[in-house]
């Protein structure tokens, strides 16, 4: 059966989605100031993110997928968690350009006009990640779709049939833990340290840039170990493992005196070794929600809608419940072990909706 056709069609997705991330993130560095443009420059400014936000789902969903399908049977929690490493890359890469500029510019300069040359810099790796598109072809599993003729048109009105609408809920719920893990850890715990700890901004930086290394080498580790301890295991017990861990890693914040040590250690092992034990079989867990015909689609989906309210307001609850607590982080360990719990939930539920284990 001739494919090309389908094939072409396909490619032009995955090139699609690398453009709409890509120059969002070049715009934002293009953007006017509220002075030249008034209030259209921070609205611009959301829509852009939003945009970004949209490619991000795109092109999540196609990494993983590209490597879990392409995988041994026996090895697709490994293969598929390998593109999760991109997230601790991209805190080292950010860090490091934040860094550097920093150190090369005055605090007045970054912020007139330094600042856009991170988002400017983009430009290399969307010119990398087109060409790496360009030459991907189709996974087996999807080609096997396609010459059977399974596929579908409208995937997003097929992704709610035959029972996948509880596969959908269960993949978000189970998502929780990641997105307000990791918006705590990886983003507030810097706002933290340095208006409550009293350490620098610099020095906060760095503290999540060394777990970010750490996290490297374990997001692969916890592939490996759900491949032969199962994705539902795993994920259950780290969900739990996770969400509690926010409580001794805030306490210990608040005990350090602001000494580095402390900081650096309880980051590293809350942030560089526990949380990679839900973000490495995350991929393949996903992508054993869905059939083939809609895998794209509904792993895209989860991943990126679940991200509103595990991602997206995250900074908001943590500063609130931060501001409740008058100064103690006690109710926000407190909604981190609930998203926990939440999650683990979601991912029991799972294995009564017959998801691969």
């Amino acid at each position: 059966m001739d494919t090309s056709g389908t094939n072409l069609v396909e490619k032009k997705m995955l090139i699609m989605t690398v453009m709409i991330m890509g120059v969002s993130t070049c715009l934002i560095a293009l953007l006017p100031t509220y002075a030249q443009m008034g209030i259209w420059a921070p609205v611009t400014l959301l829509l852009l993110r939003v945009v970004q936000g949209v490619g991000l789902g795109g092109e999540w969903g196609g990494a993983v997928l590209m490597t879990y399908e392409y995988a041994p049977e026996h090895k697709r929690g490994l293969y598929a968690s390998l593109p999760q490493i991109g997230l601790a890359m991209g805190l080292l890469l950010a860090s490091g350009v934040i860094g550097i500029l920093n150190s090369l510019l005055t605090k007045t300069q970054f912020l007139a006009w330094g600042w856009r040359i991170a988002f400017g810099l983009s430009v290399v790796l969307v010119i990398t990640g087109l060409w790496m598109r360009i030459s991907v072809k189709e996974t087996p599993e999807f080609q096997k779709v396609k010459d059977n003729n399974l596929e579908t048109t409208l995937p997003f009105k097929e992704m709610w049939r035959d029972g996948n609408s509880k596969r959908i809920i269960a993949g978000m719920g189970a998502r929780y833990i990641d997105g307000v893990f990791f918006n705590v850890m990886g983003v507030f715990s810097i706002d933290y340290l340095t208006n409550h700890v009293r350490i620098s901004g610099s020095a906060a930086t760095l503290s999540v840039s060394l777990a970010a290394l750490v996290m490297c080498f374990f997001i692969p580790l916890f592939g490996h170990i759900s491949d032969r301890f199962g994705r539902i295991r795993t994920y259950l017990w780290g969900s739990l493992f996770v969400g509690v861990s926010a409580i001794p890693a805030f306490w210990l914040f608040g005990q350090s005196d602001g000494r580095m040590i402390v900081i650096i250690l309880t980051l590293i092992v809350a942030f560089g070794i526990l949380y990679p034990i839900i973000y490495g079989p995350e991929a393949a867990l996903f992508s054993e929600l869905f059939d083939p015909k809609v895998r794209y689609t509904g792993v895209s989906f989860v991943y990126q809608f679940s991200g509103i309210f595990a991602s997206g307001i995250t900074p908001i609850i943590a500063t609130t419940l931060l501001q409740v607590g008058g100064g103690s982080p006690l109710l926000l360990t407190l909604y981190v072990l609930f998203s926990g719990i939440i999650s683990a939930l979601s991912v029991a539920w799972m294995k009564k909706l017959e998801v691969a284990n």
